[in-house]
């Protein structure tokens, strides 16, 4: 027998990456792996105990997923985000990992050959990836109010994984209006929504964007970065009920359902604000020392003003040769061809390393 869905799908990337990988592990003091965004710090103790106390679950999980979680999401959003109005019974869904409802988003909503994904023009690859799995044709864009032709689902992803960029609320205004204009659903990423440095992200829900309606609208939200929740696999997918109602349907057929356990550990992280504003202070720290060393070391960093990760360039490589001159110092990074041609001169420097990893990564840039 021969199955070959994987020969629509891109490349994995991260397998390029295996000798530049061997090579920083041979550095006398180790690697510093700074090319994966897996956070590196504790789960919060009061995750973990929410985690063991609801550990007794031996009945399946609803997908439309308990009503604490959800309501803990909707308050979160209001809280963090200034978002209203999103009902805990029609506008939100827990989901495992938002990389899974991404991947699946299309194919959950039925889109197939013959219709169009627009996805960012430097992106994580699980957008094409989705697409090319559910066999639609996904196109690369600055911006998807510029793209002539119909339609389906049109993603954002701000602050932009792997540039950091912060989508203007202007920007995310006319996106929105020509999203409703062309019957377009756009799907907003904002799982680092909690991480703006130089400006505050804004969600495509809020009423400055969304003008109070979350017709054709959709934000994407997770654990993994703001609660250091990636290997716990929780978030939710919140906006349009009818669109929300149609993944909800679909997903059950799927058993598409996210373990009670984790479903009470992501009500309390998203009822917890003070372990994410010491989780920002770890960031804010590791990202202020890496950037002054990186260019003091004649690097040039560009946009970087949210998320995870510094973009960065020197004008003697391109992307694989500036992951092999770090890597030469033992670091590890990912060249930013793995996300796009826009970023064929850079690579993405990860935050998600140990104070002591970035303190050793820092130390050899000054050397």
């Amino acid at each position: 027998m021969i199955f070959e869905t994987s020969s629509r799908l891109p490349d994995f990337p991260w397998d390029k990456l295996a000798p530049y990988k061997e090579k920083a592990a041979a550095h006398p003091d180790g690697i510093v792996d700074l090319s994966v965004g897996s956070p590196v710090d504790p789960v919060p103790a009061l995750v973990q105990k929410a985690l063991a106390d609801a550990a007794d679950a031996p009945a399946y999980p609803t997908t439309i997923g308990t009503s604490s979680a959800r309501q803990a999401a909707v308050d979160w959003m209001a809280r963090r985000l200034d978002v209203t109005g999103v009902d805990p019974r029609t506008g939100v869904l827990p989901v495992i990992g938002t990389k899974e409802l991404i991947m699946m988003l299309p194919t959950l909503l039925g889109i197939g050959a013959g219709d169009t994904v627009l996805i960012p023009d430097l992106a994580y690859p699980t957008y094409e990836a989705g697409a090319a799995l559910a066999r639609a044709t996904s196109v690369p864009v600055a911006d998807p109010t510029t793209h002539d032709g119909p339609v389906r689902v049109a993603y954002l992803n701000s602050p932009r994984n792997p540039t950091g960029e912060i989508t203007p609320v202007d920007d995310l205004r006319r996106a929105v209006e020509w999203a409703r204009s062309n019957d377009v659903l756009l799907v907003s990423d904002e799982c680092y929504a909690e991480f703006g440095w130089d400006e505050k992200p804004v969600s495509v829900l809020h009423p400055d964007v969304s003008g109070g309606s979350f017709d054709n609208l959709l934000a994407v939200h997770s654990l993994s970065k703001r609660s250091n929740l990636a290997g716990y696999r929780g978030g939710f997918v919140a906006g349009d009920p009818t669109v929300v109602a149609e993944l909800l349907a679909v997903r059950k057929h799927a058993g598409l359902m996210v373990p009670s356990p984790i479903q009470a550990a992501m009500a309390a992280a998203f009822a917890d604000d003070v372990h994410v504003e010491e989780q920002r202070a770890r960031y804010l720290r590791r990202r202020a020392v890496l950037r002054d060393a990186l260019t003091d070391a004649g690097w040039e960093i560009t946009l970087s003003n949210g998320g995870l990760y510094l973009w960065a360039s020197h004008p003697s490589y391109d992307a694989y040769g500036s992951v092999g001159a770090l890597a030469d110092l033992g670091i590890l990074v990912a060249p930013g061809a793995f996300y796009g041609t826009a970023g064929e001169r850079h690579v993405r420097i990860a935050l998600t390393g140990t104070d002591e990893r970035v303190d050793s990564a820092v130390k050899r840039l000054q050397e």
